[in-house]
């Protein structure tokens, strides 16, 4: 295998194609990133009663996210101990136990084993029940009715995982006084594309959106200073932020606006509302856009379009994309109805910007098919060398918003747990990396 600490430069700003494209590495990603990093399980909204539950992935993992009759959240492998079937095979729904459709072994809400059929005659009595339970999800953690999981036992805890991060994921879950929740159903579709592509766009990529979505941005944006806002001329009011592999982009507006792409009726709910806003995050963020966002690996949202998603990885050549239109609790229908709508339209299979950003994607996977071409070197130097700690109304480092600073600390990270390093060692390397940092003052 190819020495994965030549695969990534972040400082000089390098990316080796292989990273995208080699099946060795993908199948080590499993385990070193998606095996030891947190990862979206689902939200409260989704899990509204004891018994409750959604399947989901953990990378290509099937797991089961189930609400325990104490009401609190745990999580367990799809995956019976008999022969390997899903034990569930339903997406979402409510139970009081799951079994196997194959041999009908049969596991309660915390995937512990309670039914075996025949066990007298065809085991004996001679099966151990409490041995051959699902295998359960270590550690689930709840953040502001978001549920994350992970497989690992050295990782951090999640708020401390996130880092600065935190600020920027409160803009979009800590906004309203009743909280959000998902609106009913996940959209699903497959691109032909590494899982990275889309993860590092969501995390660092605002310099795209003038160029691949200039006829959308012509269809929907009929007032010329909206369009303005994405000129691909540099301008002040937009930065980029990244940490611990994570990153967003968000744009300065002189007052509080609603989402870009809310729709009239949620628009002017939005502003009825404001006040919510401005009490629970502050001026400062309550005049900020939080545009593309993404937490590492792999759950992005966007600010301007009221959808999160996550990039299931499907080989190193495919994702499946499940994403969910998210709106306040206390928004009415009428609200709920033009955000679904507006969703639809532009961040969906069929979304104006949505279709952009999957040929993207696709195309660039397709060019890598050649030798040639994923073994040239590809460029992430945009804004190296000017980034700036803590800067007004941006904890953390940042940078302009055309930059790159997000793509690289986000390959960083994902060479940290690719090398197989500890948490406790990325930790330290953390530490020494902002020890150097250079300081850049604002003019």
């Amino acid at each position: 295998m190819v020495d994965i600490g030549t695969l990534v430069d972040s400082k000089q700003g390098l990316i080796n194609p292989l990273i995208y494209t080699d099946p060795a590495l993908y199948q080590l990603e499993l385990d070193r990133v998606f095996g030891r990093s947190w990862l979206f399980l689902a939200h409260e909204s989704q899990l509204p009663n004891r018994g409750s539950f959604v399947q989901t992935y953990m990378g290509e993992d099937p797991v089961l996210v189930v609400r325990q009759r104490d009401a609190s959240v745990k999580a367990f492998l799809n995956q019976c101990r008999h022969r390997g079937m899903r034990i569930c095979r339903a997406d979402a729904g409510t139970n009081k136990t799951f079994t196997c459709s194959y041999h009908g072994w049969a596991y309660d809400l915390e995937g512990n084993l309670i039914n075996v059929p025949l066990e007298e005659r065809a085991y004996h009595n001679q099966i151990d029940k409490s041995q051959w339970g699902a295998t359960k999800v270590p550690r689930v953690q709840s953040y502001k009715g978001f549920y994350f999981g992970t497989w690992s036992d050295e990782v951090p805890e999640f708020e401390e995982y996130l880092g600065e991060m935190k600020y920027y994921f409160d803009a979009a879950v800590d906004r309203w006084d009743n909280g959000l929740e998902f609106v009913k159903g996940a959209t699903k579709w497959v691109i032909d594309c590494n899982w990275k592509f889309a993860a590092e766009q969501f995390t660092s990529d605002m310099y795209h959106a003038p160029i691949s979505h200039a006829s959308a941005m012509v269809a929907l944006f009929e007032d010329p200073a909206m369009r303005s806002l994405f000129d691909p001329s540099p301008h002040d009011q937009g930065r980029q932020f990244a940490g611990h592999g994570h990153g967003t982009g968000s744009m300065g507006i002189p007052e509080f606006g609603p989402d870009i792409l809310a729709g009239p009726e949620y628009s002017a709910w939005q502003i009825a509302n404001r006040d919510q806003v401005y009490n629970r995050l502050g001026t400062d963020r309550a005049h900020k856009i939080m545009i593309h966002n993404n937490i590492f690996p792999n759950f992005s949202w966007l600010g301007t379009a009221s959808t999160m998603r996550v990039w299931h990885p499907r080989g190193p050549g495919q994702i499946e994309v499940w994403a969910w239109t998210y709106v306040p609790k206390d928004a009415p229908e009428s609200a709920r109805k033009g955000v679904r709508e507006v969703t639809q339209r532009t961040f969906s299979p069929a979304g104006v910007f949505e279709t952009d950003d999957g040929e993207n994607w696709t195309e660039i996977q397709q060019v890598m098919r050649g030798w040639k071409a994923r073994s040239t070197l590809f460029n992430a130097q945009m804004g190296l060398g000017f980034e700036q700690r803590d800067y007004p109304g941006m904890p953390g480092m940042s940078n302009d918003l055309y930059s790159e600073m997000g793509a690289r600390g986000f390959y960083q990270r994902w060479q940290d747990l690719m090398k197989n390093l500890s948490w406790k060692e990325i930790a330290e390397l953390d530490a020494q990396r902002r020890a150097a940092e250079q300081e850049v003052q604002p003019a």
